[in-house]
C-alpha cells in the first residue's frame, strides 16, 4: 500500500481550482485499498479533522482566515506554511513510530507546498497550478524576479516529478528552468454532474455566463464592456458568479437588470447555473487549466476564451479564442452567437464531446503511476 502525505492550502470551500481538483482526485482515490492519503490543508474557521473515506483523512489547520475564503493573502500563505510544516512533521514522526511511514509527499503548488515538502525530507511530487509558476501572476512580479524564480528551480530540481496541468503552463515553467523535466496531467471534469440542459430548461433571453474570481487577472471588466455593447436592445442577460476585490466597483459601475452578480456560490450549485446559459466566457490574462472551462464544455455550452495557457488547448474552434484585454474581440464572437443560436448550440455539442475525454479517473490513474515510482 502507498501512503501519501498531500499538501494543499486550498480545499473546498477555501480557494479555487486547485482545491476543487484535489477534492475530485480524492473522490477517485476513496475506497482504493492500494493507497492511503492524509491531506493537510487550511480551514476557514477552526482546526478540525475529517474522515473523507476509509483510506483518506483530512486535517484542516486554523490559519486565522476570517475574510474572503476565495482569496489567499500573503498572511494566509505564510500562516499555512508555518503551521503545515510543523503539523506534517508530527504526522511523519508518528507514522514512522507506528511502522507505517509515508512513501511520498504530493504538493499542490510549488510555492509554498513544494517548499514545505522539500524541507520535510520525503520524496515528493509537485503539481504546478498557475500562480506558483514564476511570472504567471503579476501580483508576484517582484517576488518572482528576486525570490521565487530561484526557489522554484531548487524545489523542482529536487522533486521526483513535476507535473503541470497544461502545455501552456509547462512552457511557462520551462522559461524558468529550461532543463527541467515537466509532465502534464490535465484536470478532469465530472460529466455526470455537469451535463447539458434538458429541453425546456432554458430561459428565452440569450444568456452569457462567467464563473470565476472577480479580480483583474480574470479580465472580467472586458467582458462587461463587450456585453454592454452587445445588449443595446436589452434582449440578453449576463450572469457573473464569483467574488473578489473588484466585485464592489464592478457592481457599482455595471449592475442593472440585464447584468446579475450572484456572488460566490457553492460548487454543488453551479451545474444548474451552467444549464441556464448559452455561452460561457473566460477572458483571463493568464490561465493554467481552468476547471470552469471544463465544466462549461461538459455542460454543452459554446465557450469563448482568451489566447492564453491551458484554456486555449481545450477550445477546438479557433473562432472562439479571442485577444486578451479586448472587449471588441469578445463582442464580435458574442454577437455572432447571438445572431446564430444554432451555431452556438452545434459548438456546444462538440464541446461536450471534448469534455467526455477529460475525466478525473484518468487523472487519478496518472497520479497513481507517479506515486508508485
Amino acid at each position: 500500500m502507498q501512503k501519501i502525505l498531500l499538501l494543499n492550502y486550498e480545499f473546498p470551500p477555501l480557494g479555487g481550482g486547485a482545491g476543487n481538483a484535489t477534492y475530485y482526485l480524492l473522490k477517485e482515490f476513496a475506497g482504493n485499498h492500494n493507497i492511503k492519503i492524509d491531506l493537510v490543508t487550511s480551514s476557514s474557521d477552526r482546526y478540525k479533522e475529517e474522515c473523507f473515506s476509509e483510506n483518506i483523512r483530512i486535517y484542516f489547520l486554523d490559519i486565522g482566515k476570517r475574510e474572503n475564503i476565495h482569496y489567499q493573502s500573503y498572511k494566509d500563505l505564510l500562516s499555512y506554511s508555518w503551521k503545515a510544516f510543523w503539523f506534517a512533521r508530527k504526522l511523519i514522526i508518528k507514522a514512522k513510530k507506528e511502522g507505517s511511514p509515508y512513501q511520498k509527499c504530493h504538493a499542490f503548488f510549488g510555492i509554498p507546498c513544494g517548499y514545505i515538502a522539500m524541507k520535510l525530507g520525503l520524496p515528493y511530487i509537485v503539481s504546478l497550478r498557475g500562480s506558483d509558476v514564476p511570472f504567471y501572476n503579476k501580483r508576484f512580479k517582484k517576488l518572482d524576479k528576486w525570490v521565487f524564480k530561484r526557489m522554484s528551480k531548487k524545489i523542482w530540481n529536487r522533486a521526483e516529478a513535476v507535473v503541470a496541468n497544461s502545455q501552456g503552463l509547462k512552457d511557462l515553467a520551462l522559461k524558468t528552468a529550461q532543463n527541467q523535466s515537466v509532465d502534464i496531467i490535465y484536470n478532469g471534469v465530472d460529466t455526470n454532474e455537469f451535463a447539458p440542459r434538458s429541453t425546456g430548461q432554458k430561459t428565452d433571453k440569450f444568456t452569457v455566463l462567467y464563473v470565476g474570481r472577480l479580480i483583474e487577472r480574470k479580465g472580467v471588466q472586458y467582458l462587461l464592456e463587450a456585453f454592454n455593447k452587445l445588449n443595446k436592445k436589452k434582449d440578453a442577460k449576463l450572469v457573473l458568479v464569483g467574488a473578489g476585490n473588484l466585485a464592489k466597483n464592478l457592481k457599482n459601475k455595471y449592475q442593472k437588470d440585464d447584468i446579475q452578480f450572484l456572488g460566490a456560490l457553492p460548487h454543488k450549485d453551479l451545474a444548474k447555473v451552467y444549464q441556464q446559459a448559452d455561452v460561457f466566457v473566460l477572458p483571463s490574462f493568464n490561465e493554467g487549466m481552468s476547471n470552469t472551462v471544463l465544466e462549461a464544455l461538459a455542460s454543452g455550452l459554446a465557450v469563448i476564451v482568451t489566447d492564453t495557457g491551458g484554456t486555449k488547448e481545450l477550445v477546438k474552434n479557433t473562432d472562439c479564442i479571442v485577444q486578451k484585454k479586448s472587449a471588441e474581440s469578445i463582442f464580435r464572437v458574442l454577437e455572432l452567437f447571438k445572431k446564430n443560436p444554432d451555431m452556438a448550440a452545434k459548438i456546444g455539442r462538440q464541446n461536450r464531446e471534448t469534455a467526455l475525454q477529460m475525466n478525473w479517473q484518468k487523472a487519478a490513474r496518472q497520479y497513481m503511476d507517479f506515486y508508485k515510482l
